[in-house]
């Protein structure tokens, strides 16, 4: 799953991989078994950036799937070589509260900075192989 959140704005809110610095995302993550993708999503959200579920609307979700593939040069070098790209449902929520409730120092931080970021912006920064899923997800949730 992947999480589009927004301000008041409509600002998206983008941080920085610790593992990877230059390469900015959304919160992101895996599904567990038995969880639902919208349960899935919230948690994401909470592990990754601290903001509980209370302090978000959701305004809606994509109605299929979203795919991409890894690039050759890192197949086999992510995800314990398993896999060859993801498929993921993106879900837009909005912040309904100050944004001092995001704080990345969580359990198992992923990020190490973040910021609050236009379309554009969005697009620019993302890894190259990612950027026709933001594009998707953009003129989806957005549009």
């Amino acid at each position: 799953v992947g999480i589009m959140l927004i301000n008041n704005q409509g600002l998206i809110f983008t941080a920085e991989r610790a593992d990877m610095p230059g390469a900015w995302q959304m919160p992101q993550g895996g599904v567990d078994k038995g969880e639902s993708l919208r349960t899935a999503a919230l948690r994401e959200l909470e592990e990754e950036t601290s903001v509980p579920q209370n302090c978000v609307k959701l305004v809606k979700q994509t109605t299929d799937w979203v795919y991409y593939d890894l690039p050759d040069h890192l197949l086999g070098k992510v995800w314990g070589g398993k896999y060859r790209g993801q498929k993921q449902r993106w879900f837009l929520m909005e912040l309904t509260t100050r944004d001092d409730v995001i704080n990345l120092e969580t359990e198992v931080p992923e990020f190490c900075r973040w910021k609050w970021s236009n379309q554009q912006e969005l697009v620019d920064e993302i890894v190259p192989f990612k950027r026709n899923v933001y594009e998707q997800v953009i003129a989806e949730l957005l549009e």
